[in-house]
């Protein structure tokens, strides 16, 4: 059981890496119960309270916990695929503090009833804190427009129909119009459906591999026309998981409009290409499907520009009777808690981030767009943050994740940085040993 938070704690002798403040350096951290009290140089075992348990942090980095901004959870549903218990140790054993969870649910989160239900069940695991989005649409179906301003109200931090798209323009536009009077924003999985019947990214790859393609323009379309209804609306607009070089300039351009428009990516997006799919690997069957290596090196361009405002995990666990079949008929979905971190850090590592920019884009960004508390190690912010060694050495292995499912297409892949403790509001949740 996680330990109980007693008084002062501080952190010491540790490398603090706080991307909200744009802070590198070597100090420490206090923490009163809940709350972080101080942070910077000046917390070192001299100038803390006598009363304070002290840890030295031996020269690991300290930084905010990650703010996952899509996960998908089994519970309520499908909890042989995932439980909220379940993604919460992956969570923490991932440094991820706080994971926003999409309506998919079975019943879907498009009631008071099923927000709070979410929340005091992520409560009383007491592992990450679990934010749901409220569905857009009524039953996630895309016919009519949830109740957005009574699920603001109960909890949920923003609207979206999870991994299907508001295909409607019309039901599109009154979600962007609603969220526009009242400050909330609309999240969406851009996908014209009617492009895309296909298993893979199409093109000559798919071809050679007797495989049905979704074309790059199913998600090209889809942001063209959101962003004309987002200026006709003024609404407030995420867009998930982008993949390809065309979509990137539609984002770019309504930031240069001045539209009210962010973006973000997975570690899929930048890490892999449709080349991973050769042997009809179905661990590597997304969607958005993974693209070609031109539109993946737009995607970590677009994250040095910061077109690309977040890094989410895109954590969508399906279990092996649903993937360990022919490609076209195996699920999409890969689980990404774990190895949100890791992979993001590849950036650092082959030079394309500073290890400040990839944690904003896993920190800060995520929870200020979704007006969520945390994201900081400034004093006042709760305490929730984790320690990690940005260059110890791993090797992905899918039967020692903590997912229920195990269907990672990272599976045997060598990776830098490991997380070595994790602490939410001021308790010790995750210990590495080993």
């Amino acid at each position: 059981m996680p330990q109980k938070a007693t008084g002062r704690v501080a952190y010491v002798n540790a490398r603090l890496i706080d991307p909200a403040t744009n802070t590198d350096t070597i100090g420490g951290v206090l923490t009163v119960r809940e709350t972080i009290a101080a942070m910077g140089p000046d917390v070192v075992r001299g100038g803390v309270p006598a009363d304070a348990k002290i840890i030295d942090c031996q020269g690991a980095c300290l930084a905010p916990g990650l703010v996952d901004m899509r996960v998908s959870l089994g519970e309520p549903g499908e909890d042989h695929k995932e439980s909220l218990r379940s993604a919460g140790e992956a969570a923490v054993a991932g440094g991820v503090t706080s994971m926003v969870c999409l309506p998919n649910t079975s019943p879907p989160i498009d009631s008071e009833a099923t927000v709070e239900f979410v929340a005091r069940r992520a409560r009383l695991i007491g592992l990450a804190k679990v934010y749901p989005y409220g569905a857009a649409t009524q039953g996630c179906e895309g016919k009519v427009i949830s109740e957005m301003g009574l699920l603001s109200n109960a909890g949920a931090v923003a609207f979206t129909d999870g991994i299907l798209p508001i295909a409607d323009p019309q039901v599109m536009r009154r979600a962007l119009a609603y969220g526009a009077t009242f400050g909330l924003l609309v999240c969406q999985h851009a996908e014209e459906r009617a492009l895309s019947g296909g298993v893979m990214n199409g093109g000559d790859h798919a071809t050679r591999l007797g495989l049905s393609g979704i074309p790059r323009e199913a998600e090209v379309i889809m942001l063209e026309r959101d962003m004309r209804l987002v200026k006709m609306t003024g609404g407030r607009y995420h867009a998930a998981h982008l993949t390809c070089a065309e979509s990137l300039d539609v984002i770019r351009r309504a930031k240069d409009a001045g539209l009210d428009v962010t973006c973000d990516t997975a570690p899929f997006y930048f890490a892999l290409n449709e080349m991973a799919v050769s042997d009809y690997r179905t661990f590597a069957k997304l969607n958005p499907p993974l693209r070609g290596e031109d539109d993946r090196r737009a995607v970590i361009q677009a994250l040095k520009d910061g077109v690309i405002d977040c890094i989410a995990s895109d954590h969508l666990p399906q279990d092996q009777d649903t993937k360990r079949l022919p490609f076209n008929q195996a699920s999409f979905g890969a689980i990404g808690l774990e190895t949100l971190l890791p992979i993001s850090l590849e950036l650092y590592h082959n030079g394309h981030l500073t290890l400040l920019e990839v944690l904003r884009a896993l920190t800060v960004a995520p929870a200020k767009r979704l007006g969520l508390p945390g994201g900081t190690l400034a004093p006042g912010a709760p305490a929730d943050f984790f320690l990690f060694d940005p260059d110890r050495a791993w090797k992905v292995t899918a039967d020692r994740l903590k997912s229920k499912s195990k269907n990672t297409p990272f599976d045997g892949r060598p990776v830098q940085g490991r997380v070595l403790a994790t602490v939410i509001d001021g308790r010790t949740v995750f210990e590495h040993h080993g």
